[in-house]
């Protein structure tokens, strides 16, 4: 049942079927909101200068297979990068059905607050990378394909982005 799933969200990320009902508790975004989560990560990259990014079906689709494994947690915790080789990934979490893709992405667009240029990992104005860790993934130049799902859990939702070629390189520039 979870890799039919997994295919009827591949098919629901790429515009090719509708996804399913939020009443399920399989990962999915719709043809609309995968459009609206790739020009909430396009929107910030325009505003820096970084060519915009494609979405990408196969990345969506590996972002949704864990969705039940982050709800099985009941908290956000990165997939080993083992299982996401060539890939970075973003997660969020949020009270189920509470916020728009866009306040989603928006949360890892508010980390430019403590953004600085610089070559990564010396991108924080507070010392610690991981205060933009999110954000510098979003804007990262080097970044050409995206792909994201939506789990709904209980009570949380939990977006999951992927990224290819991946960013947050140590030594590179973000932009």
């Amino acid at each position: 049942m979870r890799k039919l799933a997994g295919v009827i969200c591949a098919l629901a990320l790429s515009g090719i079927v509708g996804a399913p009902a939020q009443s399920s508790r399989h990962a999915y975004v719709s043809g609309a909101a995968a459009a609206r989560l790739l020009a909430a990560h396009n929107r910030e990259r325009a505003r820096v200068g970084v060519a915009p990014l494609r979405w990408d079906p196969a990345l969506a689709a590996a972002a949704a297979s864990y969705g039940p494994t982050l709800a099985r947690i009941g908290g956000l915790r990165h997939s080993p990068r083992a299982d996401r080789r060539g890939e970075r990934e973003n997660l969020w979490m949020g009270t189920r059905g509470a916020y728009s893709p866009e306040q989603m992405v928006g949360n890892w667009v508010a980390e430019k607050a403590y953004y600085r240029n610089g070559q990564f990992p010396n991108v924080s104005r507070t010392g610690n990378w991981a205060d933009v860790a999110h954000y510098t993934q979003v804007i990262w130049r080097g970044t050409t394909h995206v792909g994201c799902a939506i789990y709904p859990a209980r009570n949380w939702d939990y977006l999951i982005c992927r990224y290819s070629p991946p960013g947050n390189v140590d030594g590179r520039q973000a932009i």
